[in-house]
C-alpha cells in the first residue's frame, strides 16, 4: 500500500484485517487496498482522537469497539496497532491525506468514517474542544467544505442542538427547491448500498442507516415548518 497507512500494516498479525473488513478474498485488488486502509485508517484516527484531550477513557476504547466490532481472537492484534499509534508523536495529518487521496471519489466513506469517531468523542458524555478541533482538522484534511462541516457536525452534535436547516446543509432563506434538492443529494450520497459497492464493514453501514434516517427526519421537520408536500 505505501504510506504512512502501509508502514503499519506490518504491526497487524493473522487476519485481523481481512475480517475485520469483511472478507476480501474475492475482491479486486485496489477494492481491497481501501478497505484495508480504511480499517487501519479508522483505528489510528481512532487512537489519535482518544488522545486529542490529554486521556484515554474506558468509554472511548468501549466505543471505538462498538464503532469497528473487532473478533475476539483479534483483539490484541489490533489493540498493538491502536496502542502504537496513540504513542506515535507523529502527528494524524499524514494519515487523513491518505485516506482523502484514497476516497477522493466517495467523500461518504470519510463522511461515515468522521461520524464513527464522533461517536467515539462523545462516549464520555461530551465532547471536548479539543476533540471537536481534531475533528474539524480531519474534515479539512478530507477535503470538505465549512459548510459541509457545519452540516457534519450539526448531524453528530446530539438531539438538543440538531438544526434541520444545518444537517441538510441549508440556509434558513432557501427555496423550497433547494431544500428538496440538498435531501435527494444527501440521501443518494450518503446510501448505505454505495459504501457496500466500496467493501465497507457492517457497522459503518449501520451507521450510514442512521445518517440517512437523520437526514429524512431533518427534511421531514422543515416539510413541516414549510408546508411542503
Amino acid at each position: 500500500m505505501g504510506g504512512p497507512l502501509g508502514a503499519l500494516i506490518g504491526a497487524v498479525a493473522g487476519h485481523a484485517v481481512d475480517k475485520m473488513s469483511g472478507g476480501t478474498a474475492t475482491a479486486e485488488a485496489a477494492d481491497a487496498t481501501k478497505q484495508i486502509a480504511f480499517t487501519i485508517g479508522v483505528i489510528v484516527l481512532g487512537a489519535k482522537l482518544a488522545k486529542a484531550d490529554g486521556q484515554v477513557t474506558r468509554d472511548e476504547v468501549d466505543a471505538f469497539k462498538q464503532v469497528f466490532r473487532i473478533p475476539p481472537e483479534e483483539m490484541k492484534n489490533v489493540g498493538r496497532v491502536f496502542d502504537q499509534a496513540r504513542k506515535n508523536a507523529g502527528g494524524y495529518e499524514p494519515y487523513a491525506k491518505q485516506l482523502a487521496r484514497m476516497f477522493a471519489d466517495n467523500p461518504a466513506v470519510l463522511e461515515e468514517l468522521l461520524g464513527g469517531l464522533f461517536h467515539i468523542a462523545r462516549a464520555d458524555g461530551r465532547i471536548t474542544e479539543e476533540e471537536l478541533d481534531y475533528l474539524e482538522q480531519l474534515a479539512v484534511l478530507f477535503n470538505f467544505t465549512a459548510q459541509d462541516w457545519d452540516r457534519i457536525r450539526a448531524a453528530n452534535v446530539g438531539p438538543d442542538e440538531n438544526d434541520p436547516f444545518r444537517i441538510l446543509g441549508v440556509s434558513r432563506e432557501a427555496s423550497d427547491q433547494e431544500i428538496r434538492a440538498a435531501h435527494r443529494k444527501l440521501v443518494v450520497e450518503n446510501h448505505p448500498d454505495r459504501l457496500v459497492a466500496q467493501g465497507m464493514p457492517q457497522e459503518f453501514v449501520e451507521m450510514a442507516n442512521e445518517k440517512v434516517a437523520t437526514i429524512n427526519a431533518a427534511y421531514d421537520e422543515i416539510r413541516q415548518l414549510r408546508g411542503i408536500r
